[in-house]
């Protein structure tokens, strides 16, 4: 019987632990769809869903193909694989590109920043723009209470703590507004006027909230693509693997698996002869 190889043994290995790994992904993503009263989860369980079935679907053709010798299988692995690479670095690329610039701006005398949207890609400022993406990132602002939990804050407090980009930009008006009986006084700002101490009300409409919501995306974007990056150096690996476990299935299909000479296979003494004749006219040429 053709015996197992490395890359074979490997890629069963890998595929049997993305097996297993797919399941709770899926039962995390039902959970959700089951469970959930948020938009802020309820818009993470289609693509954790996603994700959890098509793992699990290639990890089931990869095992199969891998531990069986099914070179079908295995094709169809490797293709899923190469399609995973190519769009990791798609996303990858675009990643990087939107979430260019930002970082927000050192608040002299205070620890925490503060966030202009003209500091981010357009593509990012378009879609925060539109209400069509703004109604449901607004919604996961307020659904995270992020401003309950420094609404009791002194003026002290807020020159000793940092803020996180949506509480700085969400939950206070600009530091550089300037009011009077709780009104703004002269021409400032358009978010000084937008601020309202009403806790439903806050700068949830402010400029600065977008661009806190666009600096947190922008933050995470980032913490994916590091993901992504080492996510493909391993999918590189594994269809290198899988390359070899797809050559060993085909010759275990094949009469000589090994690649054995057919020649050597009818005249077992072919090779010795064969050596002996290349051998001497080496010599008799040097």
């Amino acid at each position: 019987m053709y015996p197992y190889r490395f890359s074979n043994v490997m890629i069963g290995y890998l595929n049997l632990g993305t097996l297993l790994a797919s399941i709770p992904i899926i039962g995390a993503g039902l959970w959700l769809a089951k469970s959930s009263t948020t938009t802020c989860s309820s818009i993470l369980q289609t693509p954790l869903l996603v994700i959890g079935f098509v793992v699990l679907l290639i990890s089931l053709a990869g095992f199969v193909g891998a531990c069986f010798h099914v070179a079908w299988a295995l094709w169809l692995y490797l293709f899923a694989i190469m399609l995973l690479i190519a769009f990791l670095l798609g996303i990858t690329a675009f990643g990087f590109a939107v979430t260019a610039g930002g970082g927000g701006t050192q608040i002299p005398g205070r620890p925490y920043r503060e966030y202009h949207i003209t500091d981010y890609s357009s593509w990012l400022q378009h879609h925060m723009q539109n209400m069509k993406y703004w109604r449901p990132a607004l919604a996961c602002v307020v659904g995270s209470k992020a401003c309950a939990k420094i609404e009791n804050w002194t003026p002290m407090d807020y020159l000793q703590h940092d803020l996180t980009p949506i509480q700085s930009g969400c939950c206070k008006p600009p530091t550089a507004c300037q009011y009077s009986g709780g009104m703004p006084v002269g021409a400032q700002d358009e978010d000084c006027y937008r601020w309202n101490n009403a806790p439903d009300i806050l700068c949830y409409q402010c400029n600065s909230c977008k661009a806190g919501v666009m600096e947190q995306i922008r933050q995470d974007w980032h913490k994916i693509s590091v993901l992504n990056v080492i996510v493909l150096v391993a999918l590189i690996c594994i269809c290198s693997c899988g390359c070899c476990a797809f050559r060993n299935a085909r010759r275990s299909l094949s009469e000589y698996p090994y690649g054995v000479n057919r020649m050597s296979k009818i005249n077992p003494r072919w090779d010795y002869y064969w050596g002996r004749w290349f051998h001497g006219r080496r010599e008799q040429l040097y």
